[in-house]
């Protein structure tokens, strides 16, 4: 027991102790280097910043331990602001360039640092910028959607983005390049309803767009199987040829939504044979159909080939 008691007595004075050590340490001067973030705001007008300065600096400061401390504490999270605003004058006209020295990043951040703290040194000593000219134009949003439907449900129009363009603004070389713009992708599964959702815009770095999202329409409908039969042309048929398909007619087979099936007859598709296809190893021919509307699916064209019997004059 009596050890035990020395043991706690010893370890109180040893924590009064070190207590008052570091109390008194704390209330010297001292001289040490701080790291900070640095957040670059309010370039100039109708400029961008289009390179990318260093993002920390470190400052060289003096002060007493408790003031240093207490800073580090509060600020350790916090950014420096380095407000470009006022560096107009001192742009290169030609190149677009402006140099900040140790002594301007130390006039644009002492109001951030508590006036119990100076600082004596900046690294790096000097800040290049390199501004652009603002530009901004008027660009398509394509979207980026893969779409799975459940079974006789398909789209019965395209995928639209509203608003379907935007502004973006940004360096004059790099806005020149940009023809379009897309959607962050997204997947759309078992589709049996249309969909409506927001959804946010990619753009390149040093760029901003407005609006930054738009509203993506994904109109889906029950589809159902239609047939039409048609006539098949010939194309590519020299004027003194005379020729005959066996049988002259197809039977088309399609997907059409429900909304579009009155809509939709044989005058929207063309069915042909390619007379320069014809050969003496070749009894058949392929039918090929081009469908108009854009809203069905060909699901069968019968027959595929059709024969075809040369007729000569005698």
């Amino acid at each position: 027991m009596k050890n035990d008691r020395r043991i706690f007595i010893f370890s109180v004075c040893l924590l009064i102790a070190t207590t008052l050590w570091f109390l008194d340490a704390l209330s010297k001067d001292y001289t040490t280097t701080m790291t900070y973030n640095v957040k670059y705001v309010n370039p100039p007008r109708n400029l961008f910043l289009a390179n990318t300065p260093p993002p920390k600096i470190d400052l060289r400061v003096q002060a007493h331990g408790f003031t240093l401390m207490r800073h580090k504490l509060a600020f350790s999270f916090s950014p420096l602001l380095l407000d470009l605003t006022a560096l107009s004058q001192s742009i290169d006209s030609t190149q677009y360039t402006v140099q900040v020295t140790s002594e301007g990043i130390i006039r644009r951040i002492d109001h951030q640092i508590s006036k119990e703290i100076s600082i004596t040194e900046v690294t790096p000593r000097n800040i290049i910028l390199q501004f652009d000219t603002l530009h901004s134009k008027i660009v398509p949003v394509k979207p980026m959607v893969t779409l799975n439907f459940k079974p006789q449900f398909n789209l019965n129009d395209t995928v639209q983005a509203d608003p379907d363009s935007v502004e973006i603004a940004g360096p004059a070389g790099l806005i020149d390049t940009i023809t379009s713009l897309q959607t962050l992708p997204v997947t759309f599964n078992d589709l049996e309803t249309s969909v409506r959702q927001s959804i946010r815009i990619l753009h390149p770095d040093h760029t901003s767009i407005y609006p930054d999202r738009v509203s993506l329409n994904v109109p889906v409908e029950r589809f159902t199987e239609k047939k039409v039969t048609l006539p098949v042309q010939i194309i590519n048929m020299p004027e003194d040829a005379n020729i005959k398909l066996f049988p002259a007619q197809v039977n088309i087979a399609f997907m059409v939504g429900l909304s579009n099936y009155d809509n939709v007859s044989s005058t929207d598709f063309t069915a042909w044979v390619d007379f320069e296809q014809i050969s003496s190893q070749q009894e058949t021919l392929e039918v090929q159909v081009e469908a108009k509307p854009e809203f069905i699916q060909l699901i069968k064209v019968s027959p595929a080939s059709v024969e075809y019997l040369i007729e000569t004059e005698n």
